[in-house]
């Protein structure tokens, strides 16, 4: 049985999935702690393993988010799934972080409305990106500082969420929007995107790919405390 193992460490959540390539899910396990990716990212994956009753060997691939979202976070999960791929000798899939939070949600939305997810980039910053419900792109994934002119010139109803959503919602008084509350990046829905990768023979190159930031990283001094 092929399997393709999915990794998703852009936020504060951390999620690892793993599906066949029939595209059934067979191990989940998500956790919700913030900073702590480098330190349990490793036993999650050998939970989602040890759960499935597999052998490590047993898997075809590994798909990671590639961006945008936390840089670190990118960071951690390339460098695990870059790892795996060469120790394995397998192929190594990248995912947007918004594509598959768009998937998330066009499952249960209306025909017409445009999923627009939204990460946190700081002040009223956000990566962001548009798709119908059909999951066809309309804007590609970007940095984007919110005002109340943001994607005016899309008619059809927005529905917006992720974490960097609810700050927007006063910008958007007056239009066709709809929030959806406590949708979070998940490798649920990394590993459904990459079956279809998979399939396309789509990977990347171990040794030199690198995760989609969109923003140079900018370090910052820690405020002394008083």
């Amino acid at each position: 049985m092929g399997l393709i193992l999915s990794i998703d460490t852009s936020t504060t959540v951390c999620s690892v999935a793993l599906h066949t390539l029939e595209g059934e899910l067979v191990s989940y396990y998500e956790q919700h702690i913030d900073k702590s990716h480098s330190e349990y990212l490793a036993v999650m994956i050998q939970n989602v393993i040890d759960n499935a009753g597999i052998e490590m060997s047993e898997l075809r691939a590994v798909a990671v988010s590639e961006g945008p979202g936390s840089y670190t976070g990118l960071r951690i999960g390339a460098s695990t799934a870059k790892g795996l791929c060469y120790t394995l000798d397998i192929p190594l899939m990248g995912v947007s972080t918004l594509e598959s939070m768009a998937l998330q949600v066009s499952y249960s939305i209306d025909e017409g409305d445009l999923i627009c997810p939204m990460l946190d980039a700081r002040r009223m910053e956000v990566y962001t990106a548009l798709y119908t419900s059909s999951m066809e792109e309309k804007l590609s994934p970007q940095p984007m500082v919110m005002d109340e002119n943001s994607l005016s010139e899309y008619t059809d109803r927005l529905v917006y969420f992720g974490n960097g959503a609810e700050k927007c919602t006063p910008l958007f008084e007056g239009r066709s929007t709809k929030l959806i509350k406590n949708i979070v990046p998940s490798a649920q829905y990394i590993g459904e995107l990459a079956i279809e990768l998979y399939k396309k023979e789509e990977f990347k190159d171990v040794a030199y790919w690198e995760p989609e930031y969109l923003k140079e990283f900018q370090a910052t001094t820690p405020r002394k405390r008083l």
